[in-house]
């Protein structure tokens, strides 16, 4: 899928079709987080892929839409540690995420935690570690096509404040 049209057209998925991923599929959703860029390539991310049911149903406890988790068929946790813009370097590799699932017809949703030192608690992450986001990904329950409209045309319909009214030329 074309780069510009794969930003245009993606959305929130928060229902999920009860189809699993395939693993080549998630592969490849991993590792675009890994191969995102960071300040000085500390990579200062860990991916925490959350697989059995009970720790799956203690996650979607926490983040504010249960249904995203519980639906999934992905559970990643994003966690940072270290100094610098580490916060900057999460949202690259959630960003490549996303955006891979996308270009294989994955959806997706961050989804924000109302407690996150004791989420990081449950999921055992070390004393240096934090927290970041939980993405959840799976097909689609309405399956949206990217190709049915032009990158400017989804531009045009998505829901967003005007250029003009977020860039300042200086």
């Amino acid at each position: 899928m074309d780069t510009w049209l794969a930003i245009a057209s993606r959305r929130e998925v928060r229902r999920y079709a009860d189809t699993e991923l395939p693993g080549d599929v998630i592969e490849r959703i991993l590792d675009a987080g890994r191969l995102a860029g960071s300040a000085s390539n500390k990579q200062p991310w860990r991916f925490l892929v959350v697989e059995t049911a009970e720790l799956r149903e203690q996650v979607a406890e926490r983040v504010y839409e249960a249904d995203n988790v519980r639906g999934a068929k992905l559970v990643v946790a994003l966690s940072v540690s270290g100094k610098g813009p580490i916060s900057f370097d999460a949202g690259r590799a959630a960003q490549n995420m996303v955006l891979a699932a996308w270009n294989d017809g994955v959806g997706s949703c961050p989804n924000g935690v109302a407690d996150v030192e004791a989420t990081g608690r449950l999921l055992g992450l070390r004393d240096d570690d934090r927290l970041v986001i939980i993405l959840s990904f799976g097909y689609p329950a309405k399956p949206l096509d990217p190709e049915s409209r032009t990158a400017e045309e989804w531009s045009r319909r998505a829901n967003r404040k005007p250029l003009d009214d977020i860039v300042t030329r200086l």
